[in-house]
């Protein structure tokens, strides 16, 4: 008989084993959002060009995107635990080498690390709660699934406020200081509360080399830098990294068909259609979501007349929404049909957009960003636990690790789209094209809902309960 985790005693999925889970997950998100205040005034000491200073933020994606699946191989060969602690560690450094930093450079090494540890934290995870949920011997723990939801969706609100405050207080560099108690905060109560990673099987150097794929890596990263720097501006497409990105991707699929420890298992993927379409649903949610949150905001201060206080005021029920319907539907499993509701809504919310015009009360602008809260809410969280549902243990670091990178395809992509409706001047005829945009993302993401039958109804949290479900943990 296996020994119960003592920190599963008389708690289960409480919150000190969540907590601390949560708490990591979202510093990845808080990063994201948070710098943008501050890129002026690091312009200004380092005496940069706005364009320079904003490859800080595009550097933290791009390492996320390419590292969120590769920290999600780890955690499968070294164990979960320790690679949560070990990103969470290289975030720290980096939060104190960006508090310090002397130079740019230095700085831009900086957000680097915290790219590369914050993103150990999700795929991580999502293995933890994934072993908890296998060793307590229970179904889908949906309500844990949605507090990650919920976590992530407030501090990608306050981050913005939040480096704000910070950085008028204190100065940019209390933009990477703060991630040092952060860090450390999660640091020591995962290593109290989460249970140590059973002990891993003796191998030598060549062999631990092999496991971790490092060619499966490198064609990984090129492969998603040039796609994503492609489709970053494709108002100047760089047609020699749109050339490189699928031969690279061909590379990829070639020599992980071939090696016996692939960072992604195509053949597995290939025979999991279920998995494909919902890494596919979320790329198109999230430029649907990012896509209308962005464009909205701009046409509000470019157009309607708001200033960005207000703007951002008016941006507040989308939040409050996605969150109330987080919480509504993960304690309650239900997967299907929120999201056929949030694909709904999508559609919903291009529609209200065809129909604003600078002139228009700001009532209907309300109800434009309450719409769009329904998505943002409801597809993250029934995405992810159907992603839960659809992989086995050893699969779900790297498969969450892959989701997250979709979504972020789809949050870059989302910039190219704006600039090409918009073009050099916010206007109602830009934002029209932008509502048509959403209105047929949303339009393409009902149809890969209703037609997939692997989506769960609902997910038991109990595998022992009388209740029915479509979700089981494979």
């Amino acid at each position: 008989m296996s020994e119960k985790p003592a920190a599963t005693a008389g708690d289960g999925f409480g919150l000190r084993f969540t907590f601390p889970l949560m708490l990591g997950t979202s510093l990845n998100p808080v990063n994201s959002s948070m710098l943008a205040t501050g890129l002026a005034g690091i312009a200004a000491d380092f005496h940069l060009g706005p364009g320079p200073a904003a490859s800080l933020v595009s550097v933290l994606y791009l390492c996320s995107a390419v590292m969120q699946p590769t920290m999600g191989k780890l955690a499968a060969i070294f164990g979960p635990r320790k690679i949560f602690l070990s990103g969470v560690a290289i975030l720290l450094a980096g939060g104190v080498m960006g508090a310090i930093a002397p130079g740019f450079q230095i700085l831009l090494l900086s957000r680097a690390l915290i790219g590369i540890g914050s993103s150990a934290c999700y795929p991580a995870s999502m293995s933890l709660v994934r072993r908890r949920a296998e060793q307590l011997k229970t179904g889908v723990p949906s309500a844990v699934l949605g507090n990650f939801s919920i976590a992530s969706q407030i501090v990608a609100v306050l981050g913005l406020p939040l480096g704000g405050v910070l950085a008028g207080a204190f100065g940019w560099r209390a933009l990477f200081l703060v991630n040092v108690p952060l860090a450390a905060f999660a640091l020591v109560f995962a290593a109290k509360n989460v249970e140590k990673d059973p002990p891993a099987k003796a191998s030598g150097v060549k062999e631990s080399l092999a496991s971790v794929d490092p060619v499966g890596i490198v064609l990984f990263a090129l492969s998603v830098v040039c796609l994503l720097q492609f489709l970053n501006d494709l108002d100047h497409p760089a047609w020699p990294l749109g050339t490189v990105a699928p031969v690279t991707l061909a590379a990829l699929i070639w020599w992980e068909r071939r090696t016996a420890s692939p960072l992604i298992d195509v053949r597995s993927l290939a025979r999991n259609p279920a998995l494909r379409r919902t890494y596919i649903r979320q790329m198109l949610v999230g430029l649907g979501v990012y896509a209308s949150m962005y464009s909205l905001t701009q046409w509000l201060e470019g157009s309607a007349g708001y200033s960005s206080f207000q703007a951002g005021l008016i941006m507040l029920p989308m939040s409050g929404v996605s969150m109330v319907l987080a919480r509504l539907v993960s304690t309650r499993g239900w997967v299907r049909w929120p999201l056929l509701t949030g694909n709904f809504a999508l559609v919903g919310g291009g529609l209200l957009m065809l129909t604003a015009h600078e002139r228009s009360p700001l009532i209907l602008v309300l109800l434009t960003t309450g719409v769009l809260g329904f998505p943002n809410g409801l597809c993250n969280f029934a995405n992810q636990t159907t992603l839960f549902v659809q992989t086995s243990a050893d699969e779900v670091g790297v498969a969450a690790g892959l989701f997250r990178t979709f979504g972020y395809i789809g949050a870059i992509f989302s910039s190219s789209v704006i600039s090409l409706s918009f073009g050099d001047h916010v206007t109602d005829a830009g934002f029209h094209r932008m509502g048509w945009i959403v209105l047929a993302l949303g339009a393409l993401t009902v149809l890969t809902t209703l037609f997939d039958h692997t989506i769960p109804t609902t997910v038991s949290q109990d595998n022992d309960s009388d209740t029915a479900t479509e979700g089981t943990l494979r």
